[in-house]
C-alpha cells in the first residue's frame, strides 16, 4: 500500500506533545506527577489533515461486504490472574507451550503490517495482559508506529494502579476495566480470587490520571449480578465512567445458559424505571455499543448486545490469538495461523494474501444466540477476545510454495516441519498418505499447499507426506444392514450414545483435471479470482467443521485437527487433494473427510470454471479410517 508522507510529517511534528484518542483519553503527554488535559486545537488541527490527506484503505483488510477493518486486538498472553467464570471453565484451561506463544517482535511485526495497511486501533487484550513482563515495552514501541491513534488495553485491574503511570507515559491512550460487581464478598465468588479493592484502586488511578471516560465492562448474568444494574449506573452519577453492560455471551467451558443471559431491553426498562430521563447518545458507525446519558450526571452508560441485537454489518475488528491465530469474528471458529507463515519465512506480501483471503471470507454475520451456543469455539480466556487439544500437532494452515525458485527462507521452514513431524510423531497419530510418488523436475515452478508443512521436504519432489505405518489393508467388518433406516424403512439417526471414545482418524482423497490452460494459470497463481490452492484449502476446513450441517443424518463432530493438502501433478493437469481428520468421540469422521474433500475439489471447479468448463471433479474416495468399532479400513 501506498506510504502517506503527509500524514507521517504531520505526526512526526505532533508527536512531542499530542495524541489523538478517539475515546476521550487524553491528548497530551503529562508532566511527572500532573494530569494529563486534552489539547482541543491540536486535535481538531491532526485530524482535519488527516481527513484531507487520507489514502484509500487497504484491499487486504476490506472484507466482501465493504467492512474496513481498522481496529485490531491482540492478545498478549493466555494466562490470567483471575478466574472468571464465564470467561474460563471451572476445571481450567490448557495452556499453549510458550514456544508456540507469538514472541514480542513477532507481535510487533504484526501490529507494524497492519497499521500499514490501516489499522489505526490496535486494543491489548489477554488473559490479563498486564501480567505479561513486557507489555510496557510493547506500548511504546506500538506507540511509535506511524498511523496507529489509539492504543487501549482490556484488564481485569488487579495491577493497573501500579503500571498505570508507566504505561500512560509510553503511549496507552485508553483502558477498560472488567468489573462484575460492587460487592466485595460475590467479587471472589464471580472471580474465584480476591482483588476487589484492587481494581477499585486501578478504576480511580485512572480517573486520576485523565482517562475520560475509563471504560468499566460488566458481564450482567441473572441470578449473580442484575440486582446491581442500577447500581452501576450510579457510579456515572459523580465519575468520568462508561459502564458498558454486555450480555452474557457463550464460550466453551462457561457453561451458557439463555435464562442467564439479561437482555439489552430488559436492562433498559430496569433503569428507565429509575431514571426515565435517560436519553441516547449518537454512535460512530463501527461502534458495538448503544450508549445512554442520565442529564447532570459525568459518566455515561452503554449496553453490547452480541447476543439479543448483533452489530455485524458495521464490525471493523480483527482478532490475534496469543498463539498467532488471526480470528475475524468473535463468535467465529475458523483462524489461520500467522505466527506458522511468519515462522516459515513469509514475505510481508504473503503474509498480506494470507490476510487478505481470510478476511474476505468474513461472513455477513454471525449465528443467532442459539446456534451460537451449539457452536463449538475457545474459551473466552483463550480469544483474549483448529480448535486444537493440547496435545494435538499445532495447526498452522500454511500455504506454502516449496518452488526452489521462490522459497526465502528454506532452513526455517525445514527447522518448522522437522518439529511439526516430531510433535505428529509423538502422539501415534497416521500420517496422512502421500498422493503421488511421482517426483517432478525443477525446471519449472511448481506450487504444494498443505495445512502445515509436511515433515519431509525434496527440493524435486511434491510428494512430501511421510509413508503411513505398515497396516492390514482391505475393509474391515461391515454390516449387512442399513444403520440410517429403522425396522420400518424409515430415515432416523443412529444412537450413538453408548458407543465409547475413541481416538479417530479418517482420511480421503479427490482429483480435479483441469486441462492444460487452467492448469497453467493454477501453477502460476495468475487466475482473476485469486489463489484457487488457498482459497480450496480453506473451503476443505471449514467444510469439515460444517459437515453435520450438510448432510442431515451425520451427527456433529468436535475436530480435533483437520489437515488439507493439494498438490499440482503436471502430467495429468489435475490438483490433487487429500484430507486428514482427527477427532475423539463416539462416531467416526470419514464424512467428515470426504466432504471437506469433496468441497475442496469443487472450489478448485469454481475458481477455474471461468477459463474452462471441460474440468472434471473425480474419485472422491475415503483412503483410510481408524478407531471404530467395525475395526480399521486402508484402501489398497
Amino acid at each position: 500500500m501506498a506510504a502517506r508522507p503527509a500524514s507521517r510529517m504531520l505526526r512526526q511534528l505532533l508527536r512531542s506533545n499530542v495524541r489523538s484518542c478517539s475515546s476521550g483519553a487524553p491528548m497530551t503527554q503529562p508532566r511527572p506527577g500532573e494530569p494529563s488535559r486534552p489539547t482541543r486545537e491540536g486535535l481538531s488541527m491532526r485530524l482535519q489533515f488527516l481527513q484531507e490527506h487520507a489514502a484509500p484503505f487497504s484491499a487486504f483488510l476490506t472484507d466482501s461486504f465493504g467492512r474496513q477493518h481498522s481496529y485490531l486486538r491482540i492478545s498478549l498472553t493466555e494466562k490470567c490472574n483471575l478466574r472468571c467464570r464465564y470467561c474460563m471453565p471451572e476445571e481450567g484451561v490448557s495452556l499453549t507451550p510458550k514456544a508456540d506463544l507469538l514472541t514480542t517482535e513477532e507481535i510487533l511485526t504484526l501490529a507494524r503490517l497492519f497499521v500499514k495497511e490501516g489499522v489505526d486501533k490496535i486494543r491489548l487484550t489477554g488473559g490479563e495482559p498486564l501480567i505479561r513482563p513486557d507489555v510496557v515495552d510493547i506500548v511504546a514501541r506500538l506507540h511509535q508506529l506511524e498511523g496507529l491513534r489509539t492504543i487501549g488495553v482490556t484488564t481485569n485491574g488487579i495491577n493497573l494502579a501500579r503500571l498505570l503511570p508507566s504505561l500512560q507515559q509510553a503511549g496507552l491512550s485508553a483502558v477498560n476495566v472488567s468489573l462484575d460487581t460492587l460487592v466485595p464478598a460475590k467479587f471472589e465468588f464471580i472471580v474465584r480470587r480476591k482483588g476487589f479493592h484492587k481494581v477499585m484502586e486501578g478504576i480511580h488511578k485512572a480517573i486520576e490520571l485523565g482517562y475520560k471516560p475509563v471504560k468499566v465492562n460488566c458481564v450482567v448474568m441473572r441470578g449473580l449480578n442484575e440486582d446491581e444494574l442500577l447500581d452501576f449506573v450510579a457510579l456515572t452519577e459523580g465519575l468520568p465512567l462508561d459502564v458498558r453492560f454486555i450480555e452474557y455471551m457463550p464460550f466453551d467451558g462457561n457453561k451458557w445458559n439463555f435464562k442467564k443471559m439479561v437482555s439489552y431491553k430488559e436492562m433498559l426498562d430496569a433503569i428507565r424505571q429509575r431514571w426515565p430521563g435517560l436519553e441516547k447518545l449518537p454512535e460512530e458507525d463501527s461502534s458495538t455499543a448503544k450508549a445512554f446519558k442520565i442529564p447532570g450526571f459525568q459518566g455515561q452508560i452503554s449496553f453490547i448486545t452480541s447476543m439479543s441485537e448483533h452489530f455485524c454489518g458495521t464490525c471493523n475488528r480483527l482478532r490475534i490469538t496469543a498463539d498467532g491465530n488471526l480470528k475475524v469474528c468473535l463468535f467465529g471458529n475458523s483462524e489461520v495461523s500467522l505466527r506458522d507463515h511468519l515462522r516459515a519465512g513469509a514475505s510481508e506480501e504473503e503474509l498480506l494474501r494470507i490476510i487478505g483471503v481470510a478476511v474476505g471470507r468474513k461472513k455477513r454475520q454471525h449465528a443467532g444466540m442459539f446456534n451460537i451456543a451449539q457452536m463449538k469455539n475457545r474459551p473466552m480466556i483463550l480469544i483474549g477476545v483448529l480448535l486444537m487439544l493440547q496435545d494435538s500437532p499445532p495447526a498452522s494452515w500454511s500455504t506454502l510454495s516449496w518452488d526452489p525458485l521462490h522459497v526465502r527462507n528454506p532452513g526455517a521452514k525445514q527447522c518448522l516441519s522437522d518439529q511439526m513431524a516430531t510433535l505428529w510423531k509423538r502422539h501415534s497419530v497416521p500420517m496422512a498418505l502421500p498422493l503421488s510418488q511421482q517426483c517432478l523436475g525443477s525446471g519449472s515452478p511448481q506450487r504444494h499447499y498443505s495445512s502445515y508443512p509436511d515433515p519431509d521436504t525434496h527440493p524435486k519432489c511434491l510428494s512430501t507426506g511421510s509413508r503411513a505405518p505398515d497396516v492390514p489393508s482391505g475393509p474391515g467388518p461391515t454390516s449387512d444392514q442399513l444403520t440410517h433406516v429403522d425396522s420400518a424403512g424409515r430415515a432416523t439417526m443412529v444412537d450413538v450414545g453408548g458407543k465409547p471414545e475413541t481416538e479417530r482418524v479418517a482420511v480421503a482423497s479427490a482429483m480435479v483435471l483441469l486441462g492444460p490452460k487452467a492448469f497453467k494459470l493454477v501453477q502460476q497463481n495468475q487466475l482473476k479470482k485469486g489463489d484457487a490452492l488457498v482459497v480450496a484449502q480453506l473451503a476443505g476446513v471449514q467444510a469439515a467443521k460444517l459437515t453435520s450441517q450438510l448432510i442431515p443424518l451425520c451427527h456433529h463432530v468436535a475436530l480435533s485437527h483437520v489437515q488439507v493438502h493439494l498438490e499440482l501433478d503436471s502430467t495429468r493437469h489435475a490438483v490433487l487433494i487429500q484430507v486428514s481428520c482427527r477427532a475423539r468421540g463416539p462416531t467416526g469422521v470419514e464424512m467428515e473427510a470426504l466432504t471437506s474433500a469433496a468441497m475442496a475439489a469443487l472450489t478448485v471447479y469454481d475458481m477455474c470454471k471461468a477459463v474452462s468448463r471441460d474440468i472434471v471433479v473425480t474419485e472422491v474416495k475415503l483412503i483410510s479410517k481408524t478407531g471404530g468399532q467395525r475395526g480399521d479400513f486402508h484402501r489398497t
